[in-house]
């Protein structure tokens, strides 16, 4: 470990990643319950946070009551706390007494799709169970993620260590050579396609019925490599303490222009979205980047 990360001014981040330590040996049915006490909390103190899921659920399901929304928000709060401790689970124990409790659907889709060699492109989404759902397929299967650096290094440190025991290769998401490297070497790769990188890396498809920026990396990344896209989604069951990772192979993509496959993999995040969409963290500025004269949210 750096020695600068146990300077004094990264002690309260220690102290944070102590309680979680102690927090994920818990029995699964009381994470669930404080993860959803933090999300409680965290809607009433999270300012900016509660206000941008607010207008993207506003913006997203404009057919929903003002009740319905409001009920929606509170899941989405209390979903993305149950999802901060199953990060913490991630990067502090194993996942061995977890991996019984999930339901696996298509790994057979997976498995075929690898078996092509030609690479992977395995191109998930921000749903609430994100880093637990891709260490639970990484149990079946080896292949490689591409990660954004944590503004804490104390976080970075320890979110990549786990993660470079996880999977084969751990990337920056800007390091694209290294990318194309590996899907060369037939290599499966893991990155969610979701973010909003602004207009430089993007075009604009539609979310949720809304011009969103959608990274074209994909659609360039497939038409290079030929490899075969699957999509990978995670969802947990609070009914029985279970979790559900899915896998779905994007047919007839690449199409031959941006455009149309940003709006392909917008449709099929969109529709497993919708299969609980309290569990995808509407806390990100999903619409930050929009069209010339198009209000900004």
């Amino acid at each position: 470990m750096p020695f600068r990360l146990v300077s004094p001014a990264h002690w309260p981040t220690w102290l944070l990643i102590a309680i979680a330590f102690l927090v994920v040996r818990l029995p699964v049915r009381y994470q669930f319950r404080l993860g959803r006490l933090i999300g409680t909390l965290f809607q009433r103190i999270g300012g900016r946070r509660a206000r941008i899921a607010a207008k993207n659920i506003d913006l997203c399901f404009p057919d929903l009551s003002a009740e319905e929304k409001q009920g929606l928000l509170k899941e989405v709060f209390a979903s993305t706390g149950i999802a901060v401790i199953e990060t913490a689970y991630t990067w502090l124990r194993p996942l061995d007494e977890l991996l019984p409790r999930v339901r696996f659907h298509g790994l057979d889709v997976l498995e075929t799709a690898v078996n092509e060699g030609k690479g992977v492109l395995l191109v998930g989404a921000h749903f609430a169970v994100l880093d637990l759902g891709g260490a639970f397929l990484a149990a079946h299967f080896d292949f490689d993620c591409i990660y954004r650096r944590s503004r804490n290094p104390v976080v970075d440190y320890i979110s990549l260590r786990r993660r470079k025991a996880l999977y084969g290769l751990v990337i920056e998401r800007s390091d694209m050579r290294a990318i194309v490297r590996q899907l060369r070497q037939f290599r499966t790769i893991w990155y969610a396609a979701d973010q909003d990188n602004g207009r430089r890396h993007s075009v604009f498809a539609p979310f949720f019925g809304i011009p969103a920026a959608t990274i074209n990396v994909t659609s360039r990344l497939a038409k290079i490599s030929g490899s075969p896209v699957i999509f990978m989604s995670h969802f947990r069951d609070e009914s029985d303490y279970s979790w559900s990772v899915r896998l779905r192979r994007v047919e007839n993509y690449p199409t031959g222009e941006e455009v149309a496959d940003a709006t392909v993999m917008n449709a099929v995040i969109e529709n497993e979205i919708r299969r609980d969409p309290a569990q995808y963290l509407w806390v990100h500025r999903r619409f930050k980047t929009m069209p010339e004269g198009t209000r900004n949210y």
